[in-house]
């Protein structure tokens, strides 16, 4: 009888005070921040361990994300934050897609991907929207507060390259790219890990 999983939390301290954040304080028109780029975790691990053998210098992402957590919270129009760990980029616009109903839209040309990272992905085929992050941060902010929310986080070790990626949208609900080259593609789940469990 007891072969689920059980799970046991405890919360100690004060809430401080600052927005109310949480998936159900998402509303249509929001904007999605992501505080820089994506997916250079995912790829620096799979060169450090030269399973494909390529080398490259690309250095991990990984870093506190205190500073620009911190950043965000003076925004009383701050509805939700996350890092892209697990699954990256896509899997938190699936999170935030499926606990609002809402679509979410994502434009590809304002998505920050390195070079190289975007190189390797093609040569091997990988997406890097679902490549780990480690020093990253997700946000979803009140349209009128975004760009200020952004020049925030610009400020910020690791967060200069921050910008605004796309909206929250009552339409089209699924996640959505909105390509270079002016198409729409639903970008489905991720079913399985992109690379074999790093931490």
């Amino acid at each position: 009888e007891g072969g689920g999983l059980y799970l046991a939390t405890t919360g100690i301290g004060t809430r401080l005070p600052g927005p109310r954040m949480g998936l159900n304080q998402i509303r249509a028109g929001d904007a999605l921040i992501v505080s820089g780029p994506v997916g250079d975790h995912g790829i620096a691990v799979m060169l450090a361990r030269e399973q494909f053998g390529l080398r490259g210098d690309l250095q991990s992402d990984a870093a506190s994300v205190l500073p620009l957590t911190r950043a965000l919270l003076n925004f009383s129009g701050l509805r939700f934050m996350r890092d892209p760990t697990r699954g990256g980029l896509a899997t938190v616009c699936h999170e935030i897609q499926r606990a609002t109903g809402l679509g979410v839209h994502v434009q590809q040309a304002q998505i920050p991907i390195r070079e190289p990272v975007q190189s390797v992905c093609d040569m091997l085929g990988y997406d890097p929207l679902f490549l780990a992050c480690e020093g990253r941060v997700v946000a979803v902010v009140a349209p009128e507060q975004a760009e200020a929310a952004v020049q925030a986080l610009r400020a910020q070790p690791n967060g200069e390259l921050a910008c605004v990626i796309g909206r929250l949208e009552d339409r089209a609900h699924h996640v959505v790219l909105h390509t270079e080259l002016g198409g729409q593609r639903i970008r489905e789940e991720l079913e399985d890990d992109p690379l074999p469990r790093i931490c």
